[in-house]
This record gives C-alpha cells, sequence and structure tokens, in this order.
C-alpha cells in the first residue's frame, strides 16, 4: 500500500467515526453523515445538508475502489437509502446542483447502492435534463423557478448526463459555460450569471470558486474522452494551467476558502478533478498531478491529531485546530474536502 493509500485510509477511519451514523440514530440498513463533530449536546438531524451526503457518498465510493470491503460497501447503500429517506422518500429536490452531485456519486457506486442505484440515476437525469432553458443562451438552472444559472450546476450535471450517454446536451451545457462563465481575460471559470425577466443577462457572479474551476475541468475531460472533439482537451488545458497560474500557490498548493459551510468542500471538488484529469489526459498529467500532490502534503502535514485521527484544516495551508463548536474544523464539508484530497493523490502513485 503507497503512503497515500495509507493516509487516504486513516482519513476514512477517521470520518466514519467521528460523523458516520444511522438516520436518526436508529433507523437500520441506513447511514447518514452528522455535519459536525464533536456532537452537540442537542443533536437534531436538521440541517442534514443534501450535498455533502453527496460527497460523503462519492468519498466511500473513492475508499471502496481503493480497498474493497465489504462492510463498507453495505455503507455505501445505506447512505444512498439514507439520503433518500432524510429527503422524504425521494431522489431529487429542488437545486440542479444538489442532484447532480449525488447523482454522480450514486452513479459511481454503481451495484455498491444496490437497488437504489437506477433510479436515483433516472430521476436525477430526467429532472437535470427538465432544467435546460435557452434563458441566458442555454445551460441548466442553479435550482428550479429561480433567475440564476451557474458552473457548480452545469459542470456535475454535463459530467454525469456525458456518462449517461446524454453527450450533444452534455456537449451543449459545456459550450454554454465557456462562453458565458470562462473570463476571458483570467481563463478562470467565474460562479454563474443572473438573467432578467426576457431571458437576457442582467448580472455576472464573477466569483472564481475553486470548484468551478473543477467542474469544468471535470466535464471537459469527460467530453474530450467521450466525443472526441480537439475544443474538449484544448479547454480542459486551459482552465487547468490558469488554475496553476492564477490560483494555486507557488508551490502547488490549492488556497484554502474561508468557510467551514459549504466552502469547506471547494478545494476537494477541485482536486477530485484535477485527479481524474491526470489520469486520463497524458497532456495534463504533470501539472494536474502536481498541484494534487503538493496540497496533499501541506494539508497532511498540516493536520491535527485527536483520538479518532486526523482532524484536517479548511485552508491547507495552515495547521488545523483541534475541533470545537464554530470551527470549520468541526464541519463535515471541510473533512470530507481533506479526505477527498488524500484518496485523489493515492489514485496518482
Amino acid at each position: 500500500m503507497s503512503v497515500w493509500a495509507e493516509r487516504a485510509a486513516e482519513a476514512e477511519t477517521a470520518v466514519r467515526a467521528r460523523h458516520l451514523r444511522r438516520v436518526v440514530g436508529v433507523t437500520p440498513g441506513t447511514r447518514i453523515g452528522r455535519i459536525r463533530w464533536p456532537r452537540p449536546r442537542l443533536d437534531r438531524p436538521w440541517p442534514w445538508h443534501y450535498w455533502w451526503q453527496a460527497h460523503l457518498l462519492d468519498c466511500l465510493v473513492d475508499a471502496e475502489l481503493r480497498a474493497p470491503d465489504r462492510r463498507r460497501a453495505a455503507a455505501i447503500a445505506g447512505t444512498a437509502r439514507g439520503v433518500r429517506l432524510m429527503n422524504l422518500g425521494r431522489w431529487v429536490n429542488d437545486y440542479y446542483d444538489d442532484i447532480a452531485w449525488f447523482g454522480l456519486a450514486v452513479e459511481r457506486a454503481g451495484a455498491l447502492a444496490r437497488r437504489s442505484g437506477p433510479a436515483a440515476v433516472a430521476a436525477v437525469t430526467t429532472r437535470l435534463r427538465a432544467g435546460w432553458t435557452p434563458d441566458g443562451g442555454g445551460g441548466i438552472w442553479w435550482r428550479r423557478a429561480d433567475d440564476f444559472k451557474n458552473a457548480p450546476a452545469n459542470g456535475p450535471a454535463a459530467i454525469l448526463l456525458a456518462r449517461a450517454g446524454r453527450v450533444p446536451l452534455a456537449a451543449s451545457i459545456v459550450d454554454w459555460m465557456a462562453a458565458e462563465l470562462v473570463d476571458p481575460r483570467t481563463g478562470l471559470v467565474r460562479d454563474g450569471i443572473r438573467l432578467a425577466p426576457d431571458g437576457t443577462v442582467r448580472e455576472i457572479a464573477a466569483t472564481t470558486y475553486t470548484y468551478c474551476q473543477g467542474v469544468y475541468l471535470g466535464a471537459c475531460v469527460e467530453l474530450a474522452e467521450r466525443d472526441g472533439d480537439p475544443r474538449w482537451a484544448a479547454r480542459a488545458a486551459a482552465v487547468l494551467d490558469a488554475v496553476a497560474e492564477r490560483m494555486a500557490e507557488a508551490d502547488g498548493v490549492i488556497p484554502g476558502y474561508d468557510d467551514g459551510g459549504d466552502g469547506g468542500l471547494f478545494n476537494g471538488i477541485l482536486a477530485r478533478y484535477l485527479a481524474d484529469a491526470a489520469r486520463r489526459r497524458p497532456e495534463l498529467t504533470a501539472t494536474a498531478r502536481r498541484l494534487v500532490l503538493a496540497s496533499a502534503e501541506s494539508v497532511w502535514d498540516n493536520r491535527a491529531e485527536v483520538s479518532t485521527g486526523p482532524v484536517f484544516a479548511h485552508d491547507w495551508r495552515r495547521p488545523a485546530r483541534i475541533p470545537t463548536p464554530g470551527t470549520p474544523e468541526a464541519a463535515l464539508s471541510v473533512q470530507l474536502s481533506g479526505w477527498m484530497l488524500l484518496e485523489a493523490a493515492a489514485t496518482l502513485t
């Protein structure tokens, strides 16, 4: 076992020990991720953060691919069931980004999700197809009955739709992202656009979050493999260069996002798709691999240790603190991001 596989295994053990539980603590055959640790004195089941659970499922799948284990396989199936139960018996909600993340995770799980898999993927892809409109030039909404179209919904939707065989639709989404969201000055992917009632763009949300780069890169790599048009490989190379030159530190470490909430997941998502690019596109391997391994070295060197294992910082350049209420380190999102990074590193060594 490589050193990165060993470290990924330590991260998995820690996150599962601290966060994984049965739905409402007692429901047999289910799992869900407690959103903070240490456990609050009054441990309510809400909020439960649908999309965090999708990334928990994705990390469990990463670990199963690294080191298959029947108990983890049971946890994967239980997590898929737990999401549906917490979501009041449905696979989908009103947020297209939420369901795209979950669709990707359960599609990767395949037979490990047992009977949940086909039904979940079908429900998610159907809803995503319905979320595409010509407003603003194309693309999928962030949520139903909203005026915002963004990268975090369209990137994972395009990847999932491509994997489900809907390559022309996926290609149209990524072409829209390239036209509307890629900043022509920096090459980085902006968050999204807000539309007026007549369907024209009224505002650009110009923040360039790390996960926006990750999902655009991932979608371009996916289409390069399935479509073969040279524009996909060229776009993947361009955004990777922009990340390396304008976003990563000089030593290759991906900088942090100062948030123990949703932002805690942003860097891990970028790392996932950097590793995917490194494995699948030889011309991208050197740069993408350098960013992943430099970040993994930094997050590991800066970890804190508690009785259940390593704790990771929300900013991979800084030392982690022992989790206490209100610190980013207490959030499931932050710990999933560190675990995701180490699993990504393990696939590159």
